[in-house]
């Protein structure tokens, strides 16, 4: 175990330099590991300010009966796809947020070649028009096409990898927790990642529980914040749900003080969108644009399984609004010490 310390100036304004790090390039994971399971943990206590290095299934180790994992079940999306134009010029399409039964907001490279009223041809069965632009330069779309939409893009798409993956996926299930549901989203809760149907079924022997949500997660995850003042930076809308059945599941955690465990700053957001002062949530469902940074106060999640994020990201914020930015950046300059690998496809943390 290693013992990690914190120095922090509480009086100094956080910019988004102080949550930079440095990252060697050969650290950023372009695989998932094999079995899912199989990848690196390493474990924060943070009652006796410890740090261990484990193996992900060792999780069935420090997990307790009675802690609620909150997951999000969202799916992926295979959203990214290339069109021709009339002229012969490729484009790549990504979907990002439907709007309706034909209508999605898109994101265009080379958005010059998406101006208003273009026609893109993707495939025989599937086309686009250009509707309009959004006031950040994404495209409104609207899709020309016979059958059912999400058959279509299932054969035609491929996975939205982040842009610091560079190897193509073989697997596109790889991409997908196993516990997905819904499509919705266009890129993965990848702290879930990590989980197979066999270590939650060996959790739930030992009384763990699970409750699930749903955050459609949208590319402004990889966003950079852009802003040097932290409290300036806009944050992206996504869409979240948590009905009743699962809400009562977190409530009743809640009121008999066993521990909400969040897997994934998706998890995260959904339910501090939805908690309520005394730390339970309400069952609904809608947009959410909540930003968490340091000084916040957690109502609903108690810790926090998570992967490594991007220097100078909303993520590593969140991160740090849980421990403190000193000490969230300590231990990512001893995972880059200890080799771990970083980021969609890397290893993970718990965070307690």
């Amino acid at each position: 175990m290693t013992t990690i310390n914190e120095n922090t100036n509480k009086n100094k304004p956080l910019s988004t330099s102080d949550f930079d790090y440095y990252l060697p390039e050969e650290l950023i994971a372009q695989t998932p590991a094999n079995p899912r399971d199989s990848s690196r943990l390493l474990h924060y206590d943070g009652k006796n300010d410890k740090v261990e290095h484990l193996i992900f299934r060792d999780i069935e180790n420090l997990l307790k009966s009675g802690d609620l994992l909150v997951i999000n079940t969202t799916k992926v999306y295979p959203a990214r796809m290339f069109a021709k134009t009339d002229f012969g010029g490729k484009v790549e399409i990504l979907l990002l947020k439907r709007l309706n039964l034909t209508d999605w907001e898109v994101l265009v490279k080379p958005g010059k070649k998406a101006k208003i009223g273009t026609k893109l041809t993707i495939s025989d069965e599937l086309s686009l028009e250009v509707l309009g632009r959004t006031e950040t330069g994404e495209r409104v779309v609207k899709f020309i096409y016979d059958g059912v939409f999400e058959d279509i893009i299932s054969r035609i798409g491929e996975m939205p990898l982040p842009p610091y993956i560079t190897e193509k996926l073989k697997d596109k299930d790889r991409y997908q927790t196993v516990y997905c549901k819904n499509q919705g989203s266009s890129a993965a809760p990848t702290a879930g990642l990590h989980f197979t149907l066999e270590l939650m079924e060996k959790l739930r022997n030992k009384g763990v529980e699970f409750a699930e949500v749903e955050l459609c997660v949208g590319l402004g995850t990889f966003r950079p914040v852009k802003v040097d003042d932290v409290t300036k930076h806009e944050m992206h809308s996504e869409h979240y749900k948590i009905d009743a059945e699962n809400a009562e599941k977190i409530n009743k955690a809640k009121r008999e003080g066993r521990r909400v465990i969040a897997v994934g700053t998706t998890s995260v957001r959904t339910l501090e969108t939805c908690a309520n002062i005394d730390g339970t949530v309400t069952a609904c469902e809608g947009d959410t644009q909540i930003f968490i940074y340091p000084p916040y106060k957690f109502k609903c999640v108690d810790a926090l399984i998570t992967n490594f994020h991007l220097p100078k990201s909303t993520l590593i914020m969140l991160v740090s609004a849980l421990l403190g930015r000193e000490k969230t950046l300590a231990i990512y300059d001893l995972a880059v010490l200890e080799r771990y690998r970083f980021f969609s496809f890397g290893d993970s943390m718990f965070l307690e």
